[in-house]
């Protein structure tokens, strides 16, 4: 057993900073690279992915990473785990062996975990009694069936740790929790057991810590002007120990900040109860968590407590919701915002005389309530130097949209005086994905873990 690893954060989100996890590697020692790609709505895309070239459907600007890697993992030992396999891990490991033979490098032991694609399974799921009921609604799932666009299991650590115990260098996954993506080093490293509630909050709580990327090593950070350099941030590092304890830091070399301050911003994104963070492999109380700052850049994790698991995966489905369009302008001084309003209600009353079939149609101005829609007088915004009106509107009619869109343009010199840009060319109408949430018994879905050698 070693008594520390070293678990880097390189991607908080498929576009995340493409150098940063190639920096997490060659910037100093590390023993394993975390790499989260995966949103709600990143699945539906991948899927579209998929659907066009079979060989898709994965983050393939992955395989560049491991590609400029590949000597850190073949000599230093590095290992990667990252749930960059999406909806089509097969093929990302396929790309990655075949880098590694490019490379001349024999021998690369890649794993991908697989089972949580569920789209094909729907019809015999419901046929066995599974509802998948809306976690928000209530409605069950046949409601959207037809329009299913993807639905994946939140599957945890297990099967990570199966694969990182047959000698792993690379773990490909497709929808595991983020967490479990930090966890699984853990329990390998340190031979956890699975029944260790209070261990498997620790890893998962360090896991949330790290799935972010620099959210929690000062980006995004609310008191940013503490931060001295956001040019070369350096992305977080968990140092976990055996016994539980373990410190958020990051490489010597880099920018960014380590804090008790950022680490906390980490630990309340996406929290609903603290005392109940619910995973797969346990719940976490988020109320237990004990921060100390032990020396610049180095925070120190402690006295985190955990509750057995529930007895069910989420799963996160996608489904086609009709169509939206946006489009913005640019108005300037004098009545800026006047003029920018008069703007959207034209273009309103164009669309009913056109009777084009509108679900919602909304106008915001970014500088006034882009953001939050304060009310707005029109003392306030006298003196604006320039105003953007952004129009959007939704539609189960894709052709209306596109109509509509024809009419943004004409308005620059149909209406109102000032119109200083326009952006992006003619607007097209776009798929509207919806999400829908939902419980599903464990024993209805299981992990799957194969091995492959270059």
């Amino acid at each position: 057993m070693k008594d520390k690893i070293r678990i880097a954060s390189g991607q908080g989100f498929w576009g995340d900073l493409p150098i940063a996890p190639i920096q997490q590697v060659k910037k100093g020692d590390i023993d394993y690279l975390m790499m989260d790609y995966l949103a709600e709505v990143t699945m539906s895309i991948m899927q579209k992915q998929k659907l066009r070239n079979p060989d898709h459907g994965y983050a393939r600007d992955f395989v560049q990473v491991i590609k400029e890697i590949l000597p850190e993992i073949s000599t230093k030992g590095v290992r990667v785990v990252s749930n960059a396999g999406g909806v089509n891990p097969k093929a990302c490991k396929d790309a990655i062996l075949e880098v590694a033979n490019e490379a001349g490098i024999k021998g690369l032991k890649v794993a991908i975990v697989y089972g949580d694609n569920i789209l094909d399974e729907i019809d015999s799921l419901i046929g066995d009694g599974h509802e998948l009921l809306n976690m928000d609604t209530g409605a069950p799932i046949t409601e959207v069936k037809d329009d299913l666009l993807s639905a994946n299991v939140y599957f945890g650590a297990k099967a990570i740790v199966e694969a990182l115990e047959a000698g792993a260098q690379v773990v490909i996954t497709g929808r595991v929790t983020d967490t479990g993506l930090c966890l699984a080093p853990m329990i390998h490293e340190f031979g956890w057991n699975f029944d260790d509630m209070d261990k498997m909050a620790i890893g998962t709580v360090a896991g949330h810590i790290l799935e972010c990327g620099a959210q929690s090593s000062g980006g995004n950070f609310t008191d940013w002007q503490q931060v001295e350099d956001f040019t070369e941030i350096g992305f977080p590092i968990v140092e976990a120990h055996p016994d539980g304890t373990f410190y958020v830091t990051k490489h010597e070399n880099s920018g960014g900040l380590v804090s008790s301050a950022t680490v906390k911003e980490q630990l309340l994104y996406e929290i609903g109860d603290p005392t109940e963070y619910i995973t797969p492999d346990c719940i976490a109380d988020f109320t237990t968590i004990q921060l100390e700052d032990v020396e610049e850049n180095r925070v120190k994790v402690f006295g985190i407590k955990g509750k057995p698991a529930t007895p069910f995966y989420k799963v996160s489905a996608s489904y086609h919701l009709g169509y939206k369009i946006s489009a913005t302008l640019v108005y300037s001084w004098p009545d800026a915002y006047l003029k920018a309003k008069k703007g959207g209600e034209i273009l309103e009353k164009r669309a009913n005389k056109l009777g084009l079939q509108m679900d919602e149609f909304h106008t915001e101005f970014v500088g006034l309530n882009g953001c939050s829609e304060i009310p707005v007088t029109e003392k306030d915004v006298s003196e604006i130097n320039e105003v953007v009106m952004r129009v959007s509107a939704s539609s189960e009619s894709r052709e209306d949209l596109n109509r509509f869109g024809m009419e943004i343009a004409p308005l620059i010199l149909t209406g109102p005086s000032g119109v200083t840009g326009f952006a992006g060319g003619r607007p097209k109408a776009s798929d509207v994905v919806a999400y829908w949430p939902a419980l599903i018994k464990k024993e209805a879905c299981t992990p799957k873990m194969k091995l492959f050698v270059s």
